[in-house]
Order: C-alpha cells, then sequence, then structure tokens
C-alpha cells in the first residue's frame, strides 16, 4: 500500500497521505472546533481567503492548477504552502456533487460578539435557529451586500464554516464579522449594548414592511432577526424585540424563503440609512 513516504517525489497526495486526512477531518463541525479550521473551496473562496489571511494550505487538482495558475501564484507568493492532490483527495475535501478542485485550509473566523460588533455598526443580521447552511449563506451574502456590519449565528444554527454555508456565502464570510452563540438573548443583549434597534421578521407581524418604512421605523442603527424555515421564531423572542415586520405579498404566493425575506428586509434599511 502507498504512503507519504514512499510517494514519488513530485506525485500528487492522495486520500491516504495525512495532511489530506487531516483536512477531510475538517468537513465535520466536530473536526472543526477541534482544530480551529475549516475549508474554502473554489477558485472565489480561496481568493477570498487569501485576501483574508491565516490561510494554513492550498490543495489542487492539476486540472484545477492550470485553470488557476494566478490564483495559486498568489498564494505561494504569501508563503502558502500549495499542495497538488489526485482528484479523488481533493474531491473527498469537497461538499459538492461537482467539486471545484481547488480548497483552502483556513483559520476560523468567528470573533466574540462585543468584537463583531465594536465600531457602532448601522445594521447586522441576527439567524436564530436557522439550519439550512445554503440559505445561512445566502444571508451572509446579502447582508455583506446590503453593507451590514456583522452576521450573528444565534441559538441552535447552522455553523457559519460549514462547507456549503461558505460556499453559499461566495466569499462573505471573509468580508465581515461574524459571531456565534448558544445563547440567543445573549445575541440580542449584545446588539442593544451596541445602539442597535431589534427588529424581527415575522410572516404573521401586524406591521408590513412598507408601513415600517413609512414610519421611519428602519431609520435607526438596526439588528434584524430572522427566525428558521421551518418555525420561525419563538413567541417569547419576537416578544423581547423592538417591532415585529412582515414582508407584505403583493402577488398570489404563499411565503418567501428566509434567504429572499432577508433581502427584502436588510436592503429596505440600507436604503433608509442612506436617504
Amino acid at each position: 500500500m502507498s504512503t507519504q513516504h514512499d510517494r514519488r517525489p513530485g506525485a500528487p497526495f492522495t486520500e491516504r497521505t495525512p495532511r489530506v486526512a487531516a483536512a477531510r477531518a475538517l468537513t465535520r463541525r466536530a473536526g472543526r472546533e477541534k482544530a480551529g479550521r475549516f475549508l474554502a473551496e473554489g477558485a472565489q473562496a480561496v481568493r477570498e481567503a487569501l485576501a483574508h489571511g491565516a490561510v494554513h494550505e492550498v490543495f489542487t487538482t492539476e486540472a484545477a492548477a492550470a485553470r488557476n495558475a494566478d490564483l495559486l501564484h498568489d498564494a505561494a507568493a504569501r508563503g502558502v504552502p500549495v499542495s497538488t492532490a489526485t482528484d479523488k483527495a481533493v474531491a473527498g475535501l469537497s461538499e459538492t456533487v461537482t467539486p471545484q478542485g481547488v480548497v483552502a485550509v483556513c483559520d476560523l473566523l468567528d470573533k466574540p460578539l462585543a468584537t463583531a460588533l465594536a465600531g457602532s455598526p448601522r445594521l447586522v443580521a441576527v439567524l436564530v435557529g436557522v439550519a439550512d447552511p445554503g440559505n445561512a449563506g445566502t444571508v451572509t451574502r446579502v447582508a455583506d451586500a446590503a453593507g451590514a456590519g456583522a452576521v450573528l449565528f444565534a441559538g441552535d444554527t447552522v455553523d457559519p464554516h460549514n462547507g456549503k454555508c461558505v460556499r453559499a456565502s461566495t466569499g462573505s464570510v471573509f468580508h465581515l464579522p461574524l459571531a456565534r452563540t448558544r445563547d440567543v438573548r445573549e445575541a440580542l443583549a449584545a446588539c442593544r449594548a451596541a445602539g442597535l434597534r431589534l427588529v424581527a421578521a415575522d410572516g404573521y407581524a401586524s406591521t408590513d414592511l412598507d408601513q415600517a418604512i413609512d414610519a421611519g421605523a428602519l431609520d435607526a442603527p438596526t439588528a434584524w432577526v430572522f427566525g428558521s424555515e421551518a418555525h420561525g421564531l419563538p413567541d417569547d423572542l419576537l416578544s423581547a424585540v423592538d417591532d415585529v415586520v412582515k414582508v407584505p405579498l403583493h402577488g398570489r404566493a404563499e411565503s418567501l424563503n428566509l434567504a429572499t425575506a432577508a433581502a427584502v428586509c436588510l436592503y429596505a434599511s440600507a436604503r433608509a440609512h442612506r436617504r
């Protein structure tokens, strides 16, 4: 059986190479927590990770190396080791059906709540109990695009370093502070301490977004609180915020998915703040 020690010089790493095996452990939350590292897959994510710093290694297939020569040259220029591995080895680091063939090993990104909210942000997204990594990553991307100052992952919410979440953010996880806490009340208290008004998005609210905008309710620095796709926000949390608002449905659609509703809400605040 081939091992790293009898590997031909210059031959690609395999899935049995210890460094590849160690990176593969980062596809699981427990492995990420233990190592303090996560994986960023795809050329765009790796590019953003390198610009952010704290990349430990880049794995690439030979085909991906040919497609991304500039990216790998940038990694080498920054002193980041670039390791060629077999297609099977790199596919084992991916959580997609069609891997892009280039993966970076990065330090975890989350910061303490007070650090993430430092600097008096005017717009923050708080995800509470959001289980779907695609939605969580897309909300992070939208928050970044809308100019938010931070994204908080509270309660039983997906890990922001989950592979699908990182990919859905298209690099935005590297652009704005992220914080995690199991204690939802702690997240809300930190937002209040940072001078933010708490506004929850809820499909059954009596006030809709148009009314909130007309009343000037979004003019102040705001933390938007979004609940899970299946269950929304619990009643005790809805009673703990400053305002509860629904996105108006002018057509016949039954509802909006989380990421779409978050985009509408966050951009409404961004517009109010720039008015």
